[in-house]
Order: structure tokens, then sequence, then C-alpha cells
């Protein structure tokens, strides 16, 4: 099944180098795959997964390991944000 990935900001790093441009990718996952699976895949440290949305619906961090994506999904991360 084919989900989309997005990664924002310095999570942007973790996206294969032709994908940083548009922060995103098109990613074949199998059946029962889940967010934490994904987030492992890519090797984005789940510490820094702070806001975490599955076609734009937030998903609790204790929730990650448990949410399976089904095709078509569009999964949505960011680091945490600082500023003043």
């Amino acid at each position: 099944m084919i989900v989309t990935l997005k990664l924002f900001a310095t999570l942007a790093a973790h996206l294969p180098p032709e994908a940083r441009k548009d922060h995103q990718v098109q990613v074949e996952a199998a059946e029962g795959c889940t967010v934490l699976d994904l987030i492992d895949r890519y090797r984005v440290p789940p510490e820094l997964c702070t806001l975490v949305l599955v076609n734009g619906h937030f998903i609790p961090r204790q929730d990650l390991a448990g949410k399976v994506l089904v095709a078509g999904d569009v999964l949505a991360i960011w680091p945490p944000v600082g500023g003043g």
C-alpha cells in the first residue's frame, strides 16, 4: 500500500534527498504498518516527534505503536518548536 510521509523542519533531513524540497515522500508500506514502524524505518528519533498527524488528526505519543496506517493515509510529523 502507498502512504505519504511528511517530515517538517529539522526532521526533513531524514527524508531521501530528492524528497526534502517538498518535505514528503510516497512510501510503500506493508499491510499492518504502524506510525511507529515508519518513524523507525526513516530513523526519526521518536522523542523528536512532537506533533504527529494522520490525515489531519492528532496521534498522541502513546498511540504511535498502535495506530495502523491504511492505503492513502498522510502521516505528517513536526519536531519541537521553540521561539519567542
